[in-house]
């Protein structure tokens, strides 16, 4: 008996708004991200979309409900973050950071030996980590520091820069003597960077950075928690209702269940747990850890109050393409400068982490735990062992007699596909999962890939239209803390494919041939097709009646809006199930 009323009280809780306003919103332009036009108006009761269409009819239908004027401006349901981490975010955010600023060796000693000033309580030999460091717009272009280059700074401390991209790092000389970095050994998936006489250069690529993750202070819980809400409180700001975090850890999940808990959650969180075949090569542990985390946070079906879920293994198949990491999984090698020349030379990048036939039968113990797959893949040999490992592990499905698998894999990033696997991801219902923002020329895109791809391949670079052209269902994720956070930049860039009008002196191209997206294709990206990827298509991502309130109000109508202006869309609030949870000025 006493399980049954601990039972009921859950469900109680979750299914009982703790609220009772309702709402008209009216005189709107409303992008419902479904099949109706022309609506002008909501009706919002108990967190529930009760109606779409004309003021006239919403304001009959609920006279007693708080009317909210959007004064002509795009109401469109909330954006759904298919790809972030947002406990990195949050932590970087009240950390030392380079701010993805293009920096010169002598402007980032400055900036660093800022934060070993302003930090009073460290002591001698604590850690100081760096974070939202640029490393493709360093100042020469090209450059790459050496270890030496930080003994300018007035420090004691080891010190330890994380590139944007999360796949690299740089060490101080204290760092490198301390970890004893010239007597490591390469991990598994990772490499320690060398100078041409075999000494450590203090760069440590993709899982080398363990040897340094493994030694750090992790956050505190308080930290954590901190930064959970610092995150939260910046996603909401941004017009941002639901969001998928690519790569969690239980520290994380037990700050947003903590912040669940006490009412507080305004966004609603899928987690993904990561499966690390080098540090767990038993697939049965592997997948039984993915399933442990999944019981103890995932809260079950939705509901109209946030809540968590974990559905989703993450799994990395290959590093960053561009300069200097090279640590994509590449079908031909890159090119390399040969007496002022570039030339193909013989670098293929790293190997796809996992082979096809392992792959798909991991896949498979996942989907037979009702598990979606989310994999990594920059690369166009990574994304072509992932699309051939999908087939194979749904052939497999098949002859186990049980139909067709009810998972829906995902590919990551996709920055370089060829050509013929285009047409794959609608042929096996594979979800592209990509970064508008990275879709315009910049130093990682242009000077970054421009010569290493050669002109066949850079043509092809982020192939957001072409993979939509084919069929695919495209899914926006940030990567935020890879980038700032900034969606209404990035759904620009998907559209235009250029640079900001004041980066246009330096690269006045479109980025490669790609045709691009239409607003209403990117914006659906961002709305009902990434609430597809997380299976939450029949409750959020399209305004339609019953589904829950999770809505935004604009500045502007969108849609009206110069597309080399959409970046500067404000948000006015944003409402989650029913509940204001964020006001602009």
């Amino acid at each position: 008996m006493k399980k049954l009323l601990i039972t009921t009280a859950v469900a109680l809780l979750f299914s009982t708004p703790t609220f009772a306003q309702d709402y008209v919103l009216y005189n709107g332009k409303v992008f419902t991200a479904a099949n109706q036009k022309n609506a002008t108006a909501l009706v919002v009761s108990d967190g529930i979309i009760k109606y779409v269409g004309t003021d006239k009819a919403a304001l009959k239908l609920a006279p007693k409900a708080k009317k909210i004027n959007a004064g002509g401006n795009t109401i469109m349901p909330g954006l759904i973050d298919g790809h972030m981490h947002p406990q990195s975010g949050g932590l970087r955010m009240s950390g030392c950071s380079l701010n993805y600023l293009s920096l010169t060796m002598d402007e980032m000693n400055a900036r660093i030996q800022k934060c070993l000033d302003e930090d009073k309580d460290a002591g001698p030999n604590d850690w100081l980590v760096v974070a939202a460091w640029f490393e493709q717009e360093m100042k020469p272009s090209g450059f790459v520091p050496n270890y030496k280059d930080f003994d300018a700074l007035k420090t004691t401390r080891p010190i330890f820069i994380r590139n944007s991209f999360g796949h690299a790092a740089q060490l101080n000389r204290k760092a490198v003597e301390l970890v004893d970095l010239k007597n490591q050994k390469d991990r598994a998936g990772g490499i320690i960077v060398k100078d041409k006489d075999g000494n450590p250069t203090g760069r440590l690529e993709e899982a080398a950075r363990d040897i340094v993750f493994e030694i750090l202070p992790p956050p505190t819980e308080k930290q954590n928690l901190i930064a959970a809400q610092t995150a939260i409180k910046a996603m909401n700001a941004q017009g941002i209702t639901s969001i998928f975090d690519a790569y969690t850890d239980i520290e994380t999940m037990t700050a947003y269940q903590t912040i669940q808990k006490s009412g507080e959650l305004t966004i609603r969180p899928h987690f993904a747990v990561l499966v690390d075949l080098d540090k767990e090569p038993n697939m049965d542990k592997a997948v039984d850890e993915v399933l442990r985390e999944r019981k103890m946070f995932d809260q079950g079906a939705a509901h109209v109050q946030p809540s968590l879920s974990v559905h989703t293994a993450k799994i990395f198949m290959d590093g960053t393409n561009a300069l200097p990491s090279l640590t994509g999984a590449m079908l031909e090698p890159y090119y390399e400068e040969k007496d002022g020349k570039w030339v193909q030379g013989a670098n293929y990048g790293v190997k796809p982490y996992i082979e096809t036939e392992k792959l798909s039968d991991l896949m498979l113990k996942l989907t037979n735990a009702g598990l979606d797959t989310h994999i990594h893949t920059d690369g166009d040999r990574a994304v072509r062992v992932s699309l051939d490992a999908t087939e194979l592990m749904q052939e497999k499905y098949r002859k186990q007699g049980k139909g067709e698998p009810m998972v829906r894999t995902a590919l990551a990033h996709c920055e370089l596909v060829a050509p013929e696997d285009f047409g794959r991801f609608k042929k096996l219902g594979v979800l592209p999962v990509l970064s508008f923002q990275w879709e315009r020329p910049a130093a990682d895109t242009w000077e970054g890939s421009k010569d290493v791809f050669g002109a066949k391949r850079f043509a092809l670079i982020e192939p957001a239209g072409y993979l939509h052209d084919a069929g695919a269902k495209i899914v926006y994720g940030s990567d935020w803390p890879v980038d700032p956070l900034d969606e209404w930049l990035a759904i620009q860039i998907g559209v235009t494919r250029m640079a900001l009008p004041e980066d246009r002196a330096k690269y006045p191209e479109r980025l490669g041939k790609d045709p691009g997206l239409s607003l209403d294709t990117a914006l659906k990206a961002i709305t009902i097709n990434a609430a597809y990827s997380l299976h939450s298509e029949k409750y959020t991502g399209s305004l339609e009646k019953g589904k829950y309130a999770d809505i935004i109000v604009l500045d502007r109508d969108i849609f009206k809006t110069k597309v080399d202006e959409i970046s500067k869309t404000k948000v006015k609030f944003t409402m989650v199930g029913g509940k204001v949870v964020y006001e602009g000025k």
